[in-house]
């Protein structure tokens, strides 16, 4: 398999991760009291080229390029954050925005209703997934190039200002205009809660934002009532967010007082995170499942219920990010997340990796872990670091690198072909999707009465898969080999499947398609039913 293929998504995972990838002890500190009135080399440089240069210069753009080269020589994960960015940048962890309230994608340069979030100003004025989107009052957005960002400012607004939007909805071939008063909309962290069996309940949590305690109550509280006995907690992809939340989640696994995580800063400072309360889930079978995209705060929960032997960790290798940040607001507005301390699970393992070859190396690192066989298991992590910890019951675990599963489960890509690859790069899985369920809704609707009835019912016909096949041939400028295509049809079924009952039945019906399949899952349902109990022990070496 040409492992290159891999690539596009692999880096894509890295720049979405991107300023989301970290920990923060909270969300912001005045930067005034650092500074002495003296001038410095920096500021002197600055006021030379401001006077003497031959050009005139933007010493805003000057300031923003001295600072960020400054922080790249520190580590990683010191940033600097425009004043224009800050407040997009830090929507996800504060747990909302304002604006219309729907999840969108251009497709064919037209602006599609991916999903109209529930109870939010879109939905109560009738916007339905699946609706185009072809003017924002009087301005025609479809057709003319626009740009996620430029839909970001047409769309957002401040909370009681009105829009007025007009979507072609393809079912009824009707165009209808909607006023839309905007509104306070919140991000959600929790992804899905829902039972996989009769006794097991699943979670999947996004990120780690100033609602995510509050949103897991709920869930869990939810599943308990549906008589969960066991639960999945989903942290793949997890790329962070607020340390706070991630000790309160965290403190619903373990015995009062027990240590969670702890920090040291550069003067040896030492705090240390401790379960505060009885949590509500501390008894139950308990399963982690991660991946090289759990970073941070997934990073501080797998470690703690690892080092405790509360729980089974089962993926791949995590992230390997113990390094926390703490926001600075310069005067004109823009932010220095600057890395202050760093992170130890109750091991005492630090589990961040090496950086010290450079910020391009370590943003690499992740891709040469698929390049190099370890996503795959064929080959092994070579550990930074011998030094041996142990958890409660006397276990082996070792830092640096990120947090090392209890249970392998590789990387499945046996699907993956450059047909596949196209499906996804240019959208083509999703543009029929969307197309299919805009006409067929009602009737889908009709015959399947919820996402558990879809899920087990629905099947993707022969004539329905030729017709998708011909769109794909009339859409894409490459010709595939009928052997890609068979090789994928089964993933390629799944997501088509998965996508279709987003569109329906938002998350719930996505994570319901998609977890029948999913091999973690299977592997954790499995050692839920079998060696779970064996696995928390230490193991017996024979000589």
């Amino acid at each position: 398999m040409n492992k290159n293929i891999w690539k596009p998504f692999i880096y894509a995972l890295l720049i979405v991760s991107g300023l989301l990838l970290g920990i923060w002890l909270k969300p912001n500190t005045n930067i005034g009291g650092f500074f002495s009135s003296g001038k410095n080399k920096i500021n002197q440089t600055l006021h030379i080229i401001n006077q003497a240069y031959v050009d005139s210069v933007n010493n805003d753009s000057l300031e923003d390029i001295a600072i960020d080269e400054i922080l790249k020589q520190l580590d990683p994960h010191s940033v600097y954050i425009k004043s224009t960015d800050v407040k997009q940048v830090n929507e996800g962890l504060e747990g909302n925005f304002e604006g219309v309230g729907i999840e969108f994608t251009i497709l064919d340069d037209t602006i599609f209703v991916a999903n109209v979030i529930k109870d939010g100003p879109s939905q109560k004025a009738g916007i339905m997934n699946g609706d185009r989107i072809i003017k924002v009052d009087t301005q025609l957005v479809a057709g003319v190039g626009i740009t996620s960002e430029q839909v970001f400012k047409t769309l957002r607004g401040a909370a009681g200002s009105k829009v007025n939007v007009t979507v072609y909805r393809e079912e009824s071939k009707r165009v209808i205009s909607y006023s839309i008063k905007r509104g306070q909309i919140p991000i959600y962290s929790i992804d899905a809660s829902l039972m996989l069996n009769n006794q097991t309940g699943y979670i999947k949590i996004e990120r780690f934002a100033a609602n995510t305690h509050e949103e897991f109550a709920q869930a869990l509280q939810k599943l308990q009532g549906e008589n969960m006995k066991d639960l999945i907690l989903d942290l793949r992809g997890n790329p962070g967010g607020y340390l706070s939340a991630a000790t309160e989640i965290a403190n619903e696994f373990l015995d009062n007082k027990k240590l969670i995580v702890y920090t040291q800063s550069r003067n040896k400072n030492k705090t240390e995170y401790k379960a505060e309360q009885s949590g509500n889930f501390e008894t139950g079978k308990l399963i982690i499942l991660i991946d090289e995209g759990s970073a941070s705060a997934s990073e501080i929960v797998s470690g703690a219920v690892q080092d405790w032997d509360r729980g089974v960790i089962i993926g791949r290798r995590s992230f390997g990010k113990g390094l926390v940040q703490e926001p600075f607001t310069l005067s004109d507005g823009s932010v220095i997340r600057l890395t202050i301390s760093r992170y130890y699970t109750p091991s005492g393992r630090s589990i961040q990796k090496d950086y010290t070859n450079g910020v391009e190396e370590y943003e690499h690192e992740i891709a040469d872990r698929f390049i190099d066989g370890e996503s795959m298991g064929t080959t092994s992590h070579k550990q930074t670091d011998s030094t041996i910890y142990k958890t409660a019951n006397g276990r082996i675990v070792y830092g640096g690198g990120g947090i090392m599963p209890d249970v392998f489960v590789p990387m499945d890509t046996n699907y993956f072909t450059a047909f596949y690859s196209a499906l996804f790069e240019n959208k083509l899985l999703q543009r029929f999707v969307y197309s299919y369920s805009n006409t067929h809704r009602n009737k889908l609707m009709k015959n399947y009465s919820d996402a558990a009835s879809f899920n087990s019912n629905f099947k993707i016909t022969n004539e329905l898969w030729n017709e998708f096949l011909s769109f794909v041939k009339s859409k894409s400028k490459k010709t595939f080999k009928q052997e890609d295509i068979n090789k994928s049809a089964e993933k390629v079924r799944l997501h088509f499947k998965a996508l279709l009952a987003k569109q329906l039945w938002q998350d719930e019906g996505y994570f319901m398609v998609i977890n029948s399949e999913d091999r973690m899952i299977k592997e954790a349902l499995k050692t839920l039913g079998t060696n779970y109990r064996e696995l928390l022990k230490p193991k017996i070496e024979t000589k």
